[in-house]
């Protein structure tokens, strides 16, 4: 070791943000952008293309066992949630979701019923996020029902909804059911064979894949009519028009064959790192607490709150370390958490949350080193707060 002070590398927990890409992901989308071609265009380079994109089609139908004609590619989650909703919702019926889901699909829902309480119902849940399901089926029953959009699991807590009643009643009231699994793709086995949904989002950039890409799955059987969000070309059945993203199609393809052959293997030996990351900051930091600690999470998530200590100062306080403060998407926002607020957190505990998550590369080392500048910030932080306002 020469003389100069050794720094580790910083402890990457914010995967639900954004996954490193994948090594399989990353070398099949410099392959794709080595090479020349319009998916559109007739000719060899443009038939090489098609057939790259045919390919990630299938790759990604695999992970998700449906078919590839039942996926359109997108820019992302955000997209195909918005492409979901307005292509599902034509300004009649009622459209139902919980006050727990992305920004995405709650602003849109938002926005496309005026959020009149005629036609739209925001559900609350429980403190631990979870919908209660007799107070699901009572929405429904005789009311008219056109859209259900619930998500599979929450992008800050990690709390996964068993959507099988919500499906089941949805689809006897006569609605259609959208779920944003953008933070359940790729990380626990899911069988579009036997989870009945009618549309489903997701993004690459959550499972390994490059950013800028997601796809909408659209069950064959939906009867759904074509209302794309953008007019052209007919790109994609006709439901996305523009040229089409190879590189990054490509390279949510082989990510989504890597996270199909790692998936119960990567799920454990995840689960067993956040289990150990939450049990040493628990131990070490009396007073802290998981939010929905008591109910299905995914593997790699935790959301624990730090009465006492803003979340703000403590990742300023922890620069080693990446993580966040609730949604990616909702950074700089002035307000706390909504996920939270909903939970039965008071703004003070919503405020002095951190989410941490983890991944396919996340390693026990960068569990200890994520874990003792967790402690150090916390307690600096509190420290300088001080009793009265700490209290």
């Amino acid at each position: 070791m020469t003389s100069e002070t050794y720094r580790a590398e910083p402890a990457y927990l914010d995967y639900n943000a954004t996954t490193p890409m994948r090594p399989e992901a990353l070398s099949a989308t410099c392959e794709a952008l080595r090479a020349v071609g319009n998916a559109s265009s007739s000719h060899h380079q443009g038939r090489d293309a098609a057939s790259r994109v045919d390919r990630a089609r299938r790759q990604l139908a695999a992970l998700l066992n449906c078919s590839p004609g039942e996926l359109i590619f997108t820019s992302g989650a955000t997209e195909a949630n918005n492409l979901a909703l307005q292509a599902t919702y034509a300004h009649t019926g009622l459209i139902i979701t919980s006050a727990v889901e992305h920004p995405a699909v709650l602003e849109t829902v938002r926005a496309l019923t005026g959020d009149a309480p005629d036609t739209l119902v925001i559900l609350p849940v429980d403190g631990d996020g979870q919908l209660n399901e007799d107070a699901f089926r009572a929405s429904v029953e005789g009311k008219g029902v056109a859209l259900v959009t619930i998500m599979l699991a929450n992008n800050e807590t990690g709390v996964i909804t068993d959507l099988v009643p919500v499906i089941e009643a949805a689809h006897d009231a006569g609605a259609l059911v959208h779920t944003d699994a953008t933070q359940y793709v790729g990380r626990l086995p899911l069988d579009l064979g036997h989870l009945d949904v009618d549309l489903l989002s997701l993004s690459a950039h959550k499972f390994g894949g490059p950013q800028g890409v997601g796809a909408l799955f659209i069950r064959r059987s939906t009867p759904l009519p074509q209302r794309p969000l953008v007019f052209g070309g007919g790109h994609e059945r006709g439901w996305r028009a523009g040229t089409l993203n190879v590189p990054g199609i490509v390279g949510l393809g082989a990510a989504a064959e890597a996270a199909s052959r790692q998936l119960d293997d990567e799920a454990s030996r995840v689960t067993k790192l956040r289990d150990l990351l939450e049990g040493e900051v628990l131990a070490r930091l009396p007073g802290s607490y998981i939010n929905g600690a008591s109910t299905p999470r995914l593997p790699g998530v935790t959301s624990v709150t730090f009465p006492g200590a803003p979340a703000d100062a403590i990742l300023a306080s922890m620069p080693e370390v990446a993580a966040s403060d609730g949604s990616a998407c909702s950074a700089g926002a002035p307000s706390p958490s909504h996920v939270l607020l909903a939970m039965g957190l008071s703004r003070e505990d919503a405020d002095s949350t951190v989410r941490l998550s983890t991944g396919y590369a996340t390693t026990e080392q960068e569990i200890h080193r994520g874990v003792d500048a967790i402690v150090r910030a916390v307690t600096h932080v509190r420290a300088v707060m001080g009793p009265a306002e700490s209290a």
